[in-house]
């Protein structure tokens, strides 16, 4: 076999190197994408959970509010417990820094007890600055940066070194005010950007006194968890979580993702293993004799399919181990260039290093193997029927695809039953698997519609010649014209399911941009829900806007993280005021009324899908993420009664809505974070933008108070001091009428429309990509098909010759057969398409990220394309043609005279 390989297939590589570089370059494609995709995914995942363990630790337990923050007191009963070793209280939230130019940056800040924590993550403990007081780290005002903090907010000069950046000073956002801190040191811990200072420190800055966001627990060996919980009666709102739940969630919060991705990078191998086929079988048509006589000299038929399959193999190969190479150097060029987000946010701020996998290459390198393998069977099993004595004479053997008319039919039922299996751990594989089925079942089912269709035209065209000559051929040897466009058929089906995908998605999110920005200005404070926490304003700036000329109405509303499960991301709790819900929310269904006694609740598609909170019944989960606050025993009696499902385009873990006069019944919260106003007409926006941001430099009252002293702040995690923080923060460090406290985020419902459908036709933009390498892929595949019709009939066409016909009729009745075959592709591709499409719209794409849209099918741009199939591949089989109309074909006649 080794020799043959060396001798017999090597001469054919050697002549035609261009044909099995094409079938390469398709695996390494393929193979490429799919592993590029998982290597930033596996680097981003890891630097992650990387980051976090250095934050948490490694804690026997945690104790975390599923939302916001939690009592301190509750501290206090940890730390004394005869079966805690030692607890360490933590206040953690994201806000926003300045940069050294101006610029904001999300940030995370860290409040913890210096003494304490280095027992749970020694990687937050503080290294001083030269020059930093020995004390600093327990100074009001001094703050530790890790590295990439230090990048992002000190100077170049003063981020080159830990004893340089002692001294520095630092800008961070608390309500609508900038509080200045000093930079004495740094902490060890990666990830995004940290801030890190002293608990206490912490709670009075940013307006926490008594909160903690979560509480590191080391118990005693030998204590029962599970007894020590019990025991210890956890007040409503707080759980204990294991040290790893954070990593579990970020997995899970890009799990559908990065599948989707992937899937589609394996597009590439499935199209790739059809042009393999077309090679193959472009080069087992012109080496037949050559096989034959072979197999005269005592090759016998499983060792000629052998050859075949290693020949394939060999491509298979040397396409996976060079997109394995490319595929990494990809990963690595996406990691330096855009980070570890995947393009879908996932993890904002975290710069991975490559993390190289030798189990995983093997696995995907295995995949374009196998590809190469499925595209060689078929020609390989034709070599192996292949009877020499015949072949010698350049007779040829039938394909024997008729006895597996009824596998096509089969395959079509078996994706349909797929379609309709529940994902398995929450990815739709079943889904995927009917896709496959129902494109390989409607290219196998190929000759039965050919059959079809073309014997009632055969009788349109039998008295005019050459179209008589190219529908009765198609007719005549329609598993042959099956096969040759069976690569047109795939790419056409994937591009066209691609294409109404993406037209139904963008058309269900420019529909539902109408319902969700009905205002014409929107203000926040926050660039996202966890930021909330810290930038907020109050109830008095709401009302100085509404009061302004030109503004009908203003309505404010609350958001922020609730974390109703640990091993799934957090969802957004949205509390808006001052407008009626069923009509500000896009709904899927009507909506239901309240029974008296309950609290109303809006929940968005993954509420349902993940929560089970279906509409017409209460939401018993809910409560439990609502702390006791003003109206106290109020919180503990509440019902939620979910009277509505929505539809949400923003948040794939989901939303919850309720009226903002409910939640501050619930929790005391008055806090806002995000207003949207509504003008009157002729109102200009950007002089309104410039009155609201004026309201922000006017000295404001208070919102909060506190004088409470704590005995041993250091104990309880607590502070020691307590002071008022004005709206403008004035007296606390930061200056009320400093240019850059304007931290206001401002749009216009025109600018989010535009700006959102801008991103989205960013993010779909490979798809286009994606059409376009399948159709040329599918095209070659016509072509190589055409060529191997070619070679076979070189007799049959010079007979025609020989009866008369002249070149450009042999090679119009080739033309003609192009356009038969491809156009019956073409239909096939585009019924195939619209069948995988309703699979992708409302079966893949709801259990993967759990939205629904509704189907959109534009047809003049599916007829272009199916047109411009039909007319390439013409174009296709009259160039491939071209040989049957040369002398050699007239001369052929002659080989067996």
């Amino acid at each position: 076999m080794l020799d043959l390989l060396k001798t017999f297939s090597w001469q054919e590589l050697r002549q035609h190197p261009w044909r099995s570089a094409a079938a390469v370059l398709s695996v390494l494609l393929g193979v490429a994408l799919a592993f590029s995709v998982h290597l930033i995914n596996a680097s981003a995942l890891s630097e992650f959970t990387g980051a976090v363990r250095s934050i948490s630790g490694q804690p026997d337990l945690q104790l975390r509010a599923a939302q916001g923050d939690f009592d301190e007191a509750l501290f206090g009963r940890v730390a004394t417990d005869a079966r805690v070793r030692a607890a360490a209280p933590v206040l953690e939230f994201d806000t926003v820094a300045l940069e050294p130019d101006g610029a904001r940056r999300s940030v995370t800040v860290l409040g913890i007890d210096a003494l304490v924590m280095p027992q749970f993550a020694p990687a937050l403990m503080p290294q001083l600055g030269d020059g930093a007081d020995r004390l600093a780290m327990l100074a009001p005002r001094s703050v530790f940066l890790n590295t990439a903090a230090q990048q992002v907010l000190l100077s170049k000069a003063a981020s080159a070194g830990l004893a340089q950046i002692a001294g520095g000073t630092v800008r961070l956002q608390s309500g609508l005010a900038l509080q200045d801190v000093t930079v004495a040191g740094s902490v060890a811990a990666g990830g995004a950007p940290l801030v890190v200072l002293d608990i206490a420190a912490a709670q009075e800055l940013f307006d926490r006194l008594g909160r903690l966001s979560r509480i590191d627990v080391k118990l005693e060996p030998g204590v029962d968890r599970a007894a020590f919980l019990r025991e210890l009666a956890l007040p409503a709102g707080v759980s204990a979580v294991q040290p790893d739940a954070s990593g579990e969630r970020a997995d899970n919060l890009s799990r559908a993702y990065r599948v989707n991705l992937t899937v589609l990078a394996l597009v590439a191998l499935f199209t790739g293993a059809f042009l393999v086929y077309s090679v193959l079988s472009l080069s087992v048509a012109k080496r037949a004799q050559q096989f034959a006589l072979l197999g005269v000299l005592g090759a016998t038929g499983p060792e000629r399919l052998r050859l075949v399959l290693a020949e394939s193999l060999l491509l298979g190969v040397l396409g996976s181990v060079l997109g394995l190479a490319l595929g990494t150097g990809l990963a690595a060029l996406a990691l330096r260039v855009l980070g570890g987000d995947l393009g879908g946010g996932y993890f904002p701020g975290v710069a991975p290093q490559l993390q190289w996998g030798l189990g995983a290459a093997l696995a995907y390198g295995a995949l374009g193997v196998a590809a190469a393998l499925v595209g060689g069977w078929l020609p390989a099993r034709a070599v192996q029927r292949m009877v020499p004595a015949q072949a010698l004479k350049g007779f040829s053997s039938g394909t024997g695809a008729s006895r597996w008319r009824w596998v096509g039919p089969t395959l079509i039922v078996a994706s349909v039953l797929l379609a309709l299996t529940p994902p398995l751990f929450g990815i739709p594989v079943a889904a995927y698997i009917s896709v496959a089925l129902l494109l390989v079942g409607g290219i196998v089912t190929l000759p039965l519609l050919i059959a079809l269709i073309y014997a009632p035209l055969s009788r349109w065209v039998a008295q005019r010649a050459l179209p008589m000559l190219a529908v009765e051929r198609a007719r005549r040897v329609r598993e042959s014209a099956a096969v040759a466009v069976s690569g047109v058929v795939a790419s056409l089906a994937l591009a066209v399911a691609l294409t109404v995908m993406v037209a139904s998605f963008r058309d269900s999110v420019t529909r539902w941009l109408d319902v969700v920005l009905p205002a014409d200005l929107y203000i926040r404070s926050a660039r996202s829900s966890a930021g909330a926490e810290t930038a907020f304003f109050a109830d008095d700036f709401v009302q100085a806007t509404a009061a302004l000329p030109g503004v009908a109405r203003a309505e404010p509303s609350r958001s922020r993280v609730l974390q109703l499960d640990e091993s799934l991301p957090a969802v957004s709790l949205i509390a808006r005021g001052g407008t009626d819900l069923t009509r500000s929310l896009p709904l899927v269904d009507r909506a239901l009324t309240a029974p008296e006694g309950t609290i109303a609740v809006y929940v968005s598609e993954p509420m349902e899908a993940l929560y089970g909170a279906r509409p017409g019944l209460e939401f018993p989960r809910l409560l439990k993420a609502f702390l006791p606050g003003a109206a106290t025993s109020t919180s503990k009696s509440a019902t939620f009664f979910v009277a509505g499902v929505w539809r949400d385009y923003s948040r794939q873990f989901g939303a919850v809505v309720l009226d903002r006069a409910d939640y501050v019944r619930l929790t005391g919260d008055e806090r806002i974070n995000e207003m949207q106003i509504t003008v009157q007409p002729g109102t200009d926006l950007n002089r309104l933008q410039q009155e609201i941001r004026a309201l922000t430099q006017r000295p404001k009252t208070p919102v909060g108070a506190a004088a409470e002293t704590n005995t041993d702040a250091r104990t309880n995690g607590a502070s020691n001091a307590a002071a008022g923080v004005a709206v403008d923060a004035g007296a606390n460090g930061a200056s009320a009428s400093d240019p850059s406290a304007d931290l206001l985020d401002f749009a216009s419902a025109s600018e989010l429309r535009t700006v959102s459908l801008r991103i989205f036709d960013r993010s779909f933009a490979v798809t286009y990509w994606l059409q376009a390498v399948a159709i040329g892929i599918g095209l070659f595949g016509v072509a190589a098909s055409f060529s191997a019709q070619v070679l076979a009939r070189r007799k049959e066409f010079g007979l025609l010759a020989h009866l008369g016909l002249t070149r450009g009729q042999i090679l119009a009745v080739v033309a003609g057969e192009g356009a038969a075959w491809t156009g019956i592709g073409a239909l096939a591709g585009l019924a195939l398409g619209l069948a995988v499409s309703v699979v992708l719209v409302h079966v893949v794409n709801p259990q993967s990220f759990h939205w629904t849209m509704d189907l959109l099918l534009p047809w003049p741009r599916l007829f272009a394309l199916c047109a411009a199939v039909v007319l390439a591949g013409t174009a296709t089989a009259w160039i491939a043609g071209r040989a049957a109309a040369g002398r050699d074909a007239v001369l052929a006649v002659k080989e067996d005279w």
